[in-house]
């Protein structure tokens, strides 16, 4: 009798156990199903009676929906872009704080392998670290990681927010957070941290080192800086380009696309081009045997300009190639894609 009477108190016990569980959670599941049929602003709103938001939330867009299916968060735009290209499920995330870790250059170590490791773009590394020359990373160089992508601008005199972030295409309130400023009021010098801004192609070309194409097909003979004079003098002289050996009339090609500037012949490159491109730069080809373009054409980059030759100071067929930056010489190997 008393074993059957103590079964009945563990059954009655049981029931009780779960008729309270299910009490304690119906508010939550509830909830989970209201908000399952929520679009994106009544899920803010009712999150937000309860919680208090703050850096790292999520950010919803408007006429998004949320769909809640066990612990699984989905989201999804309901309508199109403005530019009519339905939107995939993206994550937007509010702005963060700027933090950094530190990477040590090891052998095979490339910017654009450490861009891929850490996730981020090519050019956040290049902009935070002060990277002029992608090829001339050193082992043991120490390198700074940010927490997100963006890039390092230095401000200018008559700068303001507005039009910084306008430029770059970035967010005024972003920029604010990340930076810690308490105030529109900028002061020239000082550098800011541009979240999700991006170098552009050009400047990535540059500093990678493929801002140029090859001009001509042919054997690398001499570089920049001092050498031996080929004219045999016994004396070092200063080789203001690159010599490219290759058969006369092969042809010569623009390096990038620009103006011609000048054409003719002198007695040190013989017949030569000057071709002027953006960003302060101009190169020069030199020793042609035929000139195929004249002044005042624009070119695109790999139009035939002209053939190789051996006119003026030359010791046989080959193409003279100079680069300049703001009228100063420098090492075309550091810009052509070779």
């Amino acid at each position: 009798m008393g074993y059957k009477l103590l079964n009945k108190v563990a059954v009655l016990v049981t029931v009780c156990f779960f008729v309270v569980v299910l009490l304690t959670l119906s508010p939550v599941l509830f909830s989970v199903s209201f908000m399952s049929s929520m679009n994106a602003t009544d899920v803010i709103s009712f999150i937000e009676e309860d919680f208090e938001t703050g850096i790292g939330g999520r950010v919803y867009a408007e006429n998004e929906i949320v769909q809640i299916t066990g612990t699984q968060v989905s989201y999804q735009n309901e309508t199109a872009s403005s530019t009519g290209i339905p939107e995939e499920f993206e994550e937007y995330f509010r702005p963060q704080m700027l933090f950094y870790t530190q990477h040590i250059i090891k052998k095979n170590d490339t910017i654009s392998g450490l861009a891929v490791s850490y996730g981020l773009n090519q050019g956040t590394l290049l902009s935070i670290n002060k990277i002029t020359n992608a090829r001339t990373l050193q082992l043991e160089q120490r390198i700074r990681i940010p927490n997100q992508d963006g890039i390092i601008y230095t401000v200018q005199k008559g700068d303001t927010l507005s039009g910084i972030a306008s430029r770059y295409d970035v967010d005024v309130y972003a920029t604010k957070v990340v930076n810690e400023l308490f105030s529109d009021t900028l002061h020239a010098g000082t550098s800011l941290f541009l979240p999700g801004a991006k170098l552009n192609i050009e400047e990535m070309q540059e500093i990678n080192g493929e801002l140029f194409i090859r001009p001509v097909s042919g054997r690398l003979t001499s570089r920049y800086g001092s050498r031996l004079d080929p004219f045999g003098n016994r004396r070092t002289s200063f080789h203001t380009g690159i010599d490219i050996g290759a058969p006369t009339g092969t042809p010569v090609r623009a390096a990038m696309a620009g103006t011609v500037i000048a054409t003719g012949y002198n007695n040190t490159y013989g017949y030569h081009i000057i071709i002027r491109h953006h960003s302060g730069y101009q190169t020069l080809y030199g020793h042609l045997s035929v000139i195929r373009t004249k002044k005042d054409e624009q070119v695109d980059a790999g139009t035939r300009i002209g053939d190789v030759g051996s006119t003026g100071m030359s010791t046989g067929p080959h193409l003279h190639f100079t680069v300049y930056k703001n009228g100063v010489t420098m090492d075309p190997l550091t810009v052509v894609k070779y």
